[in-house]
């Protein structure tokens, strides 16, 4: 790092997520020998945000602790800082910065006990364990409450790799990761007015945060009631409001009851599927059952109509033709396309580029069948359209994309990435029994007849 020419300096920072730092370290010539040398006044002069300081620091003092020890253990081989024992360095910070693997954290007497006979946790166990993940997490994120995607992504491969017994019914990601996502949610309460957690709303767009009680149910819980109450949509109204209501309150809730939340949405099924097939308002659906705004949710009811795993054949899919996608002639020059071979070149991790590529051949997949691409996604810009559409911001970057489904011009739920967005955008079709427009047919019928697993599907032009 010593002999580093500034441009390799800031190759170095784009590596590590602090591209915004490069335009500064170029007008102070910080080359690596410029960057060793730096204390905590010149860092504080060069990068404003405090985390950025932080990050920058210690990997500072952990390339100089790890010279430092090799050059204790073998002073005749002071070459000995470079080649392996460098990538052996550079690997060790990269688990921290989850872009390795991960390593569960040691979990109390009770919870061992019980993953050790390999039995199925209750409610207040799974609690237990979701928050020592939580508690890890936010070490190894050296305080911070906001993982992105791949960080969850990460935490639940591990923890159902090392307990394949909690991966329940094959539904058991989805619903590990909502739990620990709840619980950062939850953790996160009390801070919502701090001016940092404002400022970093603000900065990825969260919009949460401002309509989250959008709807009238959730605005006037009593109402609702009152009117389901006043008018049941049920021969068995007085039943029907009993397990509505709890779902209704549920949904408020930060801990929630998954497995009871399943039993009342089977229980309910029969009530919900007329509401849609009588064409219900969507407003009135959403406000007597709020869980379909939860993917794992939508999911598990596409699978109840269909019997199929959506999210895993669309995870399938897209491994599969991302690759094809890309390469066809019809793609080459589309600005999606331009962009993704833009952004490859500042990454090396592999699961990054198998992550931005997936990305790239969901959103291009209108443009393969010479479909409306305004009515399969909007990116980086506002919906517009009333049927079931993806909504996506900064889809190449790893920190910031965000992806929601909207219907009806509303958003319906949120969305950790490209995968689990075009399940949901499949599956809100059939759920809520929509026409497919025609401008979109082609698109929407090639990833069904794979989802669907037909004798001769649709194949790419």
């Amino acid at each position: 790092m010593e002999n580093w020419s500034v441009d390799q300096v800031c190759n170095w920072l784009r590596q590590r997520n602090l591209g915004e730092l490069v335009p500064k370290f170029r007008e102070e010539e910080v080359s690596g020998a410029a960057l060793l040398a730096l204390n905590d006044r010149m860092v504080q002069q060069l990068v404003k945000k405090i985390g950025h300081q932080a990050v920058l620091m210690d990997l500072i003092n952990k390339y100089q602790q790890q010279k430092r020890g090799l050059e204790t253990a073998s002073p005749k081989f002071p070459e000995a800082i470079s080649g392996k024992n460098l990538k052996s360095f550079f690997a060790r910070y990269k688990t921290l910065q989850w872009t390795s693997s991960y390593a569960l954290p040691d979990f109390p007497y009770d919870v061992k006990c019980i993953l050790a006979e390999k039995k199925c946790p209750d409610h207040s166990m799974r609690i237990r364990i979701i928050e020592f993940l939580q508690a890890d997490m936010t070490k190894y994120l050296e305080g911070s409450l906001y993982p992105n995607s791949q960080q969850y992504n990460i935490v639940v491969n591990a923890l159902l790799q090392a307990y394949p017994f909690l991966d329940e019914d094959g539904n058991g990601f989805l619903l590990w990761k909502r739990a620990l996502k709840d619980r950062f949610k939850y953790v996160r309460r009390p801070i919502e007015d701090d001016e940092q957690v404002l400022r970093n709303k603000c900065k990825f767009g969260h919009r949460r945060g401002q309509t989250r009680k959008s709807s009238f149910a959730e605005n006037n819980p009593d109402d609702v009631q009152v009117q389901v109450e006043a008018k049941p949509v049920h021969p068995e109204g007085s039943a029907m409001d009993v397990h509505i209501n709890w779902l209704k309150q549920e949904y408020m809730k930060t801990q929630r009851n998954w497995k009871e939340v399943d039993n009342r949405m089977n229980v309910t099924i029969e009530i919900r599927r007329k509401m849609i097939s009588d064409k219900a308002p969507l407003k009135d659906i959403l406000r007597l059952f709020p869980f379909l705004r939860c993917p794992y949710q939508l999911f598990r009811e596409f699978q109840l109509l269909t019997q199929m795993d959506i999210y895993k054949k669309t995870v399938e899919i897209l491994e599969i033709y991302s690759e094809n996608i890309l390469s066809l002639s019809v793609v080459r020059n589309n600005p999606i396309n331009i962009t993704l071979q833009e952004t490859l070149k500042q990454h090396t991790e592999e699961e990054i580029l198998k992550y931005m590529k997936m990305t790239a051949a969901c959103l291009l997949l209108p443009d393969v069948f010479g479909d409306d691409s305004s009515l399969f996604a909007a990116v980086n810009e506002e919906v517009k359209v009333v049927t079931p559409v993806l909504e996506v911001k900064n889809p190449f970057n790893v920190n910031s994309c965000e992806f929601a489904l909207y219907m009806e011009r509303e958003e319906l739920a949120q969305l950790d990435d490209c995968t689990m967005a075009l399940a949901a955008l499949v599956a809100a079709f059939h759920v809520f029994d929509i026409p497919c427009p025609k401008r979109i047919h082609r698109t929407l019928n090639f990833l069904e007849s794979l989802v669907f697993e037909v004798r001769s599907p649709a194949s790419l032009p």
